[in-house]
């Protein structure tokens, strides 16, 4: 008997085993899957993920096997700096393996104590009042309190669960890798500048070493339903180019198209879905696998919450009413990227004229902020503007605020060294701190790091501790 059952250890199934973890839950990841995926293919953490890996002490191991690149230039690949002063101390682009984001993150689940099991998929399972039968491919049956989907854009647990899954289907498809090239950088640029003229979608990217990310539209090459070749890649080039640029020895070759879908609901009784299984879109903008590890954020710690029996009434719920706007907005924002690559006239003079809107610094910063998923604020009521969004990593006097999160539970922050956590202390740490980075005298953090509530008035913190984290202990 488990407490969870996840399915798919991809980015986001790792990391809501690690956040269920944190809070002795008993896990078993299952991944169809017997072998990690063996080509290389860059992803992107962005600044919102990459305060998540701060707040759970895994930064420092991801940066070693990562890459620093700006913060700008991801919004329909307009080239616009980052502008200056984003609100956080990790204003910056990763571009890691995917490979080995997903290795340390199973890893790390593994270290805290959840099972995986390869070579495994859910064939079907049946929920009811005190648990959720999970029937695997083999025909074993497994029992747990709770069922969760994160396997993927075609996820057979949504398929069964019966959600529906509307949206738009592929329009468009696209060829995008990684690989070497034979001719000089500059050589590159040059022709790279010349083509973004014309405003096709096309780009060759450097990443280090010799290797380019190239993308290039599919139209016209071999047939969707068999895996792009190098021979693609080379034929699209010269179409657009004039030229292959010598390109050679490709990491990996994929095929997208532009599909884009949101499942109806997060949550049918003891199952739930995250990740691709719960939204799909182009991959414009770098924000899937963002968007996975955040929706595993926003769960984790609320499932283990409602297995440890101090959860309110309502808190599991919020996993939906939190995370689906943000996943609309997302899929919002890469609809209009898609257009804005499309070489229709109208489309064209919107990209100019937001080219143009974007040198004004509150444009560039409210559309970066939004990519990066900075800029998300959860409808908590009324108040400042800081409550609901997440806290930056401010300077407190035992160092630095996210290294005080690493057990994933919540914070109060007091710096009128007044106030108590009183029975809660089981689930929030307390620390008195004056002299903190703050402009408030008190905040109490989620252990996603989102602000629950500002102010210096015990009895009214203490309503707001009931509604996140349960009744007192007696």
């Amino acid at each position: 008997m488990f407490d969870v059952i996840i399915a798919g250890c991809g980015p986001t199934g790792a990391m809501l085993a690690a956040e269920l973890r944190l809070h002795d839950v008993r896990v078993l990841v299952l991944e169809k899957e017997t072998e990690p995926a063996s080509f290389v293919r860059i992803v992107g953490l962005h600044i919102r993920s990459l305060e998540l890996m701060a707040m759970r002490g895994l930064l420092d191991s991801i940066l070693q096997h990562g890459r620093r690149r700006p913060a700008g230039g991801f919004f329909a690949a307009i080239p616009k700096p980052a502008p200056k002063g984003l609100d956080s101390a990790y204003a910056y682009l990763l571009g890691i393996p995917q490979p080995v984001i997903e290795r340390l993150l199973e890893e790390h689940a593994i270290k805290l104590g959840a099972q995986v099991r390869r070579g495994c998929a859910v064939a079907g399972f049946e929920q009811d009042d005190e648990g959720v039968t999970v029937e695997l491919s083999d025909g074993e049956q497994l029992r747990s309190r709770y069922l969760v989907g994160c396997d993927g854009a075609r996820s057979t647990v949504r398929k069964l669960l019966g959600v529906g899954f509307p949206g738009e289907p592929s329009r468009t498809d696209t060829l995008m890798g990684e690989m070497k090239v034979g001719v000089p950088q500059e050589e590159i640029a040059a022709k790279v500048t010349e083509i973004s003229e014309t405003h096709q979608p096309f780009w060759l990217r450097p990443f280090g070493e010799g290797v380019y990310s190239v993308l290039v539209p599919a139209a016209g090459v071999s047939d969707r339903a068999e895996p792009p070749t190098l021979e693609d890649f080379k034929q699209q080039l010269r179409t657009i180019a004039g030229t292959d640029f010598g390109v050679h020895s490709p990491r990996w070759l994929s095929r997208f198209g532009d599909a884009t879908r949101l499942a109806e609901r997060y949550r049918v009784g003891r199952v739930l879905l995250a990740g691709d299984a719960a939204h799909i879109h182009p991959p414009i903008g770098g924000q899937g696998l963002n968007l996975g590890v955040q929706d595993a954020f926003n769960l984790g710690w609320k499932l283990a919450a409602q297995i440890r029996g101090w959860a309110p009434e309502t808190l599991l719920d919020t996993y939906q009413t939190e995370r689906h706007p943000v996943a609309e907005d997302v899929l919002d924002n890469t609809r209009a990227q898609v257009e804005l690559l499309s070489t229709e006239p109208g489309p064209q003079a919107v990209r100019r004229l937001l080219t143009e809107l974007m040198d004004f610094d509150e444009v560039n910063r409210h559309l970066i902020e939004k990519i990066t998923a900075i800029g998300i604020r959860y409808d908590f009521g009324e108040g400042p503007d800081l409550l609901g969004r997440r806290l930056r990593d401010i300077d407190v006097k035992q160092g630095h605020l996210y290294g005080l999160l690493r057990r994933g539970r919540g914070l109060l922050l007091d710096r009128t060294e007044r106030l108590t956590v009183g029975g809660w202390s089981d689930r929030i740490d307390y620390l008195a701190d004056p002299t903190a980075e703050l402009d408030v005298p008190c905040v109490l953090l989620r252990p996603d790091g989102h602000v629950a509530w500002i102010g210096d008035d015990q009895q009214d913190l203490d309503d707001h501790l009931s509604r996140w984290f349960g009744k007192p202990a007696d």
